[in-house]
């Protein structure tokens, strides 16, 4: 029977999914990615243990599936956004890849933003640079690291990392391509772009750009040794995770708001115009003469995560020892806590924000007859209303009537209909546990011939969560009151971080 391998690499977990022609999920199996922080703001991985967990998934995945390697008609990948993976002129990695949570480039960004480069970059490029873009990074690289700047032959994304391993070719796609150094107009490289963040000699380096749908190469037998796929499978292009999410559950098309409830807080529509604004990325989509808008902040379900690491940490192991999940352990708590007034309001910013990134998170309104309930409920209304804040600036410059939610929130049905209530909108829930996966599967059946475009709709049913009007007008409340409480706290988030450079000496 014929399948399909979509691989999604995350911060954290890289992962190998098989599907039948229809999408139907036949295995999946994770491997852990180790980060590396080495220093304050630096967050990095080892590109070749990024390939060797990712070959260890594959080849879990295809035992798990009980097919046989030859079954396979594509395969291709999608994996985090941003960030950067450099290769020398001997196609090996030139330091460690970095991930899209590093902000070493902060400073940079700042400079871009004091000396005009950033407005003139929203003109030409469709977005300003912020610490984790190619821009910034290599930026950083030129004036930290000269002599690794200077060895720079090969300017990748993640995804294109692993499809160098699979294949032996180096290149990128559309989506990926337009993080920093596209025209916006155009859709295609810019010199200019480069010049304008002192990165002009890097323009041979950067990597051709085919559709995502595009065969860009075949399994190689080195990679089939490390794998068990079959020599000669046809690898495609890719995408770019974020894009590979809305894809994945049908929202990557005009009309249509896509929201992933992950690591980041991501809000995304496709237009047939260009439009930018500061509040998001213009970048490309998948098929020429279309665009994606991304509003996108480090400020969603990460700090559900951290929350249960931090606070729950005796309840998790116990889940786990008890084969229970956690979230069907604290769910009673968080019903409860819903069912009930609270004066909690919880700001998501433990790991970024959309207001800089000074900003900070915090629980407010806490009194001493509040319980963990009541806080992992201002937690999700947090997330929640952050993510309004970027679908409110979506829906300034462009029309949708739709929206479709994924991301590891979009399974717990009070969450979803959380968000329908919060968003005042019909939120979708597709039936589809892997989307960035499945998106990049698409991907590959499209360019075999499996599948017909990727402009076709995804068919498969969605559960959708209709707002209540009375939930819905407390919300905007409540939300009203956070979105203000923030704008009083901008002027104080710097003077709160300065807070970590005075010392406190005991008597």
């Amino acid at each position: 029977m014929p399948s399909l391998l979509g691989i999604d690499n995350g911060l954290t977990v890289t992962k190998a999914a098989l599907f039948d022609i229809d999408g139907t999920e036949l295995a999946v199996a994770r491997r852990r990615v180790p980060q590396s922080i080495p220093r304050p703001r630096h967050v990095e991985r080892d590109m070749d243990g990024l390939w060797r967990a990712t070959a260890q998934a594959i080849a879990q995945a295809l035992a798990l599936s009980g097919r046989p390697a030859s079954d396979i008609l594509g395969v291709a990948a999608t994996a985090h956004g941003d960030g950067l993976y450099l290769l020398d002129g001997d196609r090996r990695p030139l330091g460690p890849g970095i991930l899209s949570l590093d902000s070493r480039a902060g400073p940079i960004v700042e400079a871009f933003d004091t000396s005009g480069v950033s407005q003139a970059a929203l003109s030409l490029t469709g977005q300003v640079p912020h610490a984790s873009a190619p821009s910034a990074l290599l930026a950083w690289i030129a004036a930290n690291e000269p002599e690794r700047f200077s060895r720079i032959a090969h300017v990748l994304a993640c995804k294109d990392w692993l499809r160098f391993c699979l294949t032996g070719t180096l290149g990128t796609d559309r989506t990926e391509a337009s993080t920093s150094f596209t025209d916006v107009a155009t859709q295609g490289y810019s010199r200019d772009a480069l010049d304008l963040y002192g990165l002009g000699t890097l323009f041979g380096a950067l990597a051709p750009i085919a559709h995502s749908a595009e065969i860009v190469g075949a399994v190689t037998p080195q990679a089939a040794a490390a794998t068990g796929l079959q020599a000669g499978t046809p690898v495609a292009a890719g995408l770019h995770d974020v894009t590979a999410s809305a894809l994945g559950i049908g929202g990557h098309r005009e009309g249509v708001a896509a929201i992933v409830a992950g690591t980041y807080s991501i809000n995304e529509t496709v237009s047939a115009k260009p439009r930018t604004d500061a509040r998001w990325f213009c970048r490309n989509a998948v098929a020429p003469g279309r665009w994606n808008a991304m509003a996108i902040s480090p400020a969603s379900t990460a700090n559900y995560d951290w929350f249960l690491d931090t606070l729950c940490a005796g309840e998790q192991a116990a889940a786990l020892a008890a084969g229970r999940s956690i979230h069907d352990l604290l769910g009673r708590e968080i019903d409860a806590a819903l069912a009930r007034p609270s004066t909690l309001l919880f700001h998501p910013y433990l790991f970024g924000s959309p207001h800089g990134p000074a900003a900070s998170a915090s629980f407010l309104g806490l009194h001493g007859w509040h319980d963990r309930g009541d806080m992992l409920r201002a937690v999700l209304e947090g997330i929640a209303f952050n993510h309004r804040v970027h679908v409110d600036a979506l829906a300034d410059g462009f029309a949708f009537d739709e929206i479709r939610l994924t991301g590891g929130g979009s399974r717990n049905p009070a969450f979803a209909q959380m968000f329908a209530d919060v968003l005042g909108r019909p939120v979708g829930v597709a039936a589809v546990d892997e989307a960035a996966a499945w998106g990049a599967a698409r991907c590959a059946a499209v360019g075999v011939g499996a599948q017909g475009s990727l402009d076709d709709g995804d068919e498969r049913p969605v559960a959708t969560y209709r707002p209540d009007a009375a939930r819905s007008q407390a919300y905007d409340r409540r939300f009203a009151l956070h979105s203000r409480i923030a704008q009083v706290l901008t002027a104080h988030w710097p003077e709160i971080e300065a807070l970590a450079g005075e010392e406190i000496l005991s008597r």
